[in-house]
């Protein structure tokens, strides 16, 4: 008997399926509009955006008012510089992009053209928009691809991606369009609020953002946040020292949670360490691990057993030239310049026996979250992003809604295969690896490391099995190997598919082919012939896959997140391609062994399991994914957590930066400076002449040495207190009267224009100083706030009464060492500049006449006759 709920669906369709449909007047209504922009030469869809424009800016037109015409503006653009012409539901998908929502669109959908529109319509806003991508292979490729539909719709467009000069970069952020890695937005933000010149800022404004890959950027991205640092202190000899320890201790010595992916030391490992670290003169013989002065030592034993223990080489990081480069867990693709914070990048490089670099100090940091949140409106696109729905509208306020495919799917999900033991799993892989490459069907395997992605193409290379490794060692041949992944008979290995931003296509790609043919030696051939031969071959080839079904999606372990499983298998069944997609598990794979429950192995045994025979059924499928929800759950939980820590922190960074920028917007604060001033007199003076106290209880000599330390003056305040009738507000009175009056004698001296570039640069300078000052002692506050719990008080109110104070002291730390920078600060004059010149060049000549003279008596000796040496006495 159906559901009430069932019923209703099948009455009513799903919410998504009435959003979806809510589009069709929209979507009939540009396409009513066709003819008319056919009609249309190039040059009249050029003019039609200037006149877009006007409409906009003059006639009190909205952009909502503008989206048919813009969408059929640039559909006709695209279908003449691309020759393609977005279909219906691209254009749904990009009315939701345009209202500020996520689109998700099964692989091979055609995202990126979709784009295209939405970017077009809120570009005329003339406010520039920016399109963020995963990597900067995306952001040249996608930049370089839709160029052609923006130019010829009168656009500017713009690409940022790391290693770029400052110039370039503000070029590209002023054009129309920029596209841009998500990591280098976040750092230019960072690098703009440590800039002391308005016209060296980069970034213009957080207008409008689609993001690409979404649920990669602002899910799996955001448990880490963007820092930029400074060196500090080298302390590689103690990581080496207590490296040498780890390996020392056994299974009783630390407690492992894989799940919480933390390990930490029991009372017999404390004992152990203890006992060899005075044995090193780490430890003194009367102190132990406990005590408050170690903890520094504490902290580097921590890290160099997460190091040990947590952190797999070929899993989590490779060696590279001698470096620790960081695998992303979600792309499998090596993060370039990226580290682990803390300490723990120093603690893998000591296990790894490579040169340990300095740790860093925060100069400036952000979360993904706080950066994307910074946009007026926000919209994404991405594979697969429905099972992450609730947190996309928590955090970011973004709905997910399903847009349908152009066709609908031919693909073949088969329910999960689960044996006993890893080694079973894998000879039933080879097998089964080796009968779709002989049946001619190309097949893509995904594993979830760079070690388990060798061992398996090692076994394939046992069984003779030609194939294909994609992983973060062979990075560089990333594109070309996946333009052959659909070739008939070709075996893929790759490690996760994530962001890779380039289709596997039945029969092979025809451009990287076409690329191959004109580079090979065939001086002077026509490439028309060579395009239309390579078309031909393509052809022919997609035929032979499509017979031998399609692409098949094997994939070799279950990933944390449903959402990785679901990007794998989007790869197959493209624009109604047929295809299918297994999952091969064991008992052994980390998920399974972590997060599987105990009845699924009860369930397991019940079923039972004979050895090589795997367990196919509805039920296991359901099993694994409540395990994989549970861990979502907790990573979310992670995120939520991170995110309302950083959010203390956000309101003081905007702040901050609000202050800055304000700072350099103005060309006169001398009345900020003068505020400044006046309030740390009246806090000097509240602190040693309090109100209503009697006048022995003043500290008036206190105050003087203050008056004397700050503002560089030497003033008779004990004479003050003495005299009759004096309080509290009369001294107030006359130490203002005496700052202004050093302030404006120093104006006179000096010129209004000389002063006010100075009080600019104290002002941002001192600024900086603390708020990376600020930063280290938040960064210490947050490590240590966690262990307020076990007193039964919440950390997260702890730390943000605590930072609130601490920001209270910042600003009056800030307010005190502008005033008495400014009031220790000399300037030359012009003739004392040119007398110091002077006196610099005469000290120069004397130098160089006396080293003349040295030279003349060394190469007089040099020529002097040979004499013989003296006999020793």
């Amino acid at each position: 008997m159906l559901g009430l709920g069932t019923i209703a669906k099948k009455v009513f369709g799903t919410p998504n399926d009435r959003r979806v449909k809510a589009t069709r007047p929209m979507v009939e209504r540009i396409n009513a509009l066709e003819p008319d922009f056919r009609a249309l030469s190039d040059a009249g869809i050029r003019d039609k955006t200037q006149e877009f424009r006007d409409r906009l800016a003059h006639k009190g037109e909205t952009l909502d008012d503008l989206l048919p015409e813009a969408f059929a503006n640039a559909r006709e653009a695209a279908r003449r510089a691309l020759g393609l012409r977005p279909f219906d539901v691209q254009l749904v998908g990009g009315i939701f992009l345009h209202q500020g929502n996520i689109s998700e669109m099964k692989t091979g959908e055609g995202k990126t053209l979709m784009a295209t529109l939405p970017v077009y319509l809120n570009a005329l806003a003339g406010r520039g928009v920016h399109v963020v991508t995963v990597n900067d292979y995306l952001a040249r490729r996608d930049a370089e691809w839709m160029a052609k539909v923006y130019h010829s719709l009168g656009l500017t467009v713009g690409v940022v991606v790391p290693g770029m000069s400052e110039t370039d970069k503000k070029v590209a952020y002023d054009a129309d369009v920029t596209y841009a890695t998500n990591n280098e937005l976040g750092f230019d933000y960072l690098r703009d609020n440590m800039k002391s010149e308005l016209s060296q800022v980069l970034q213009r404004d957080h207008y409008f953002a689609i993001v690409d890959e979404v649920d990669s950027i602002l899910i799996d991205e955001a448990r880490t946040p963007l820092i930029i640092s400074g060196p500090s202190q080298d302390r590689s000899d103690l990581y080496v020292t207590i490296d040498k320890l780890i390996p020392e201790l056994t299974a009783e010595h630390y407690d492992l949670d894989e799940k919480q992916r933390s390990a930490t030391l029991t009372e017999d490992g404390n004992e152990y360490l203890e006992r060899r670290l005075r044995e090193l003169d780490l430890l003194k013989p009367e102190d132990s691990l406990y005590d408050p002065e170690s903890t520094t030592l504490v902290h580097h034993v921590t890290q160099a057993l997460r190091a040990h223990v947590l952190f797999k080489r070929d899993k989590d990081y490779i060696v590279r030239d001698g470096e620790v480069m960081l695998i992303d867990e979600f792309t499998g693709r090596m993060m370039t310049g990226r580290r682990l914070s803390e300490g723990l990048h120093q603690a893998i490089e000591a296990k790894e026996r490579v040169q340990i670099r300095p740790e860093n100090v925060t100069l400036a940091s952000v979360t993904f979250q706080n950066y994307f949140r910074l946009y007026e409106k926000l919209a994404g696109m991405t594979g697969t992003a429905a099972t992450e729905a609730e947190e996309f509208f928590e955090i970011y306020k973004l709905g997910v809604v399903e847009i349908p495919t152009n066709k609908p799917i031919a693909r073949a999900d088969h329910d999960d295969q689960v044996f006993r033991t890893s080694a079973e799993k894998y000879a039933a892989i080879v097998e089964e690896i080796g009968r779709a490459h002989e049946a001619g069907q190309p097949i893509l395997v995904g594993t979830t490391s760079i070690e388990k992605s060798e061992m398996l193409s090692g076994l394939l290379k046992q069984a003779g099995v030609p194939h294909n490794v994609l992983n973060a060692r062979y990075h560089e041949q990333e594109a070309r190997i996946i333009a052959e992944a659909g070739v008939p008979g070709a075996v893929t290995i790759a490690t996760n598919m994530a962001g890779r931003g380039t289709d596997i296509q039945l029969g092979g790609n025809v451009e990287m082919h076409v690329i191959d043919a004109l580079e090979k030696d065939e001086a002077g051939a026509d490439p028309a012939a060579i395009r239309e031969r390579v078309e031909t071959e393509v052809a022919t080839r997609k035929e032979q896959a499509l017979a031998a079904g399609g692409l098949y999606v094997l994939a070799t372990e279950r990933h944390e997140s449903r959402r990785i499983d679901n990007q794998l298998r989007g790869r197959s069944g493209r624009q109604g391609d047929p295809g299918r997609t297994n999952f091969y598990l064991s008992l052994e794979d980390d998920l399974m062994r972590i997060f599987g429950s105990e009845r699924l192995d009860s369930m397991l045994g019940k079923l039972g399991m004979k050895e090589g025979e795997a367990i196919i059924h509805p039920w296991v499928n359901k099993a694994l994914e409540k395990a994989q929800g549970k861990v979502e759950a907790r990573n979310f939980d992670i995120r939520k957590n991170l995110l309302k820590f950083d959010d203390v922190m956000n309101d003081q960074r905007k702040a901050i930066f609000a202050q800055r920028r304000e700072i350099m917007e103005n060309q006169d604060l001398s009345e900020v400076v003068d505020d400044m001033r006046h309030q740390v007199v009246e806090d000097l003076v509240t602190e040693h002449v309090p109100a209503r106290a009697y006048a022995d209880q003043w500290n008036v000599e206190g105050l003087a040495e203050r008056v004397a330390h700050v503002f560089n003056l030497e003033l008779p305040i004990v004479a003050w207190a003495d005299e009759e009738g004096v309080d509290d507000e009369n001294i107030r009175e006359r130490l203002t009267a005496e700052t202004d009056a050093k302030m404006a004698e120093k104006l006179a001296r000096y010129g209004a224009e000389t002063m006010r570039a100075i009080e600019k640069q104290v002002l941002l300078q001192t600024i900086d100083q603390n708020w990376r000052e600020h930063l280290v002692t938040l960064e210490h506050l947050r490590s240590v706030v966690g262990f307020r719990g076990y007193a039964q008080r919440d950390p997260l109110n702890e730390y943000k009464s605590e930072a609130f104070q601490l920001f209270e002291g910042l600003l009056n730390k800030l307010r005190l060492e502008v005033t008495r920078m400014l009031a220790h600060v000399q300037v030359m004059t012009q003739e004392e500049q040119q007398a110091m010149i002077a006196e610099m060049q005469a000290r120069a000549q004397a130098a160089q006449s006396v080293n003349l003279a040295a030279a003349d008596a060394a190469e007089a000796a040099f020529n002097a006759p040979a004499r013989e040496p003296a006999l020793a006495a």
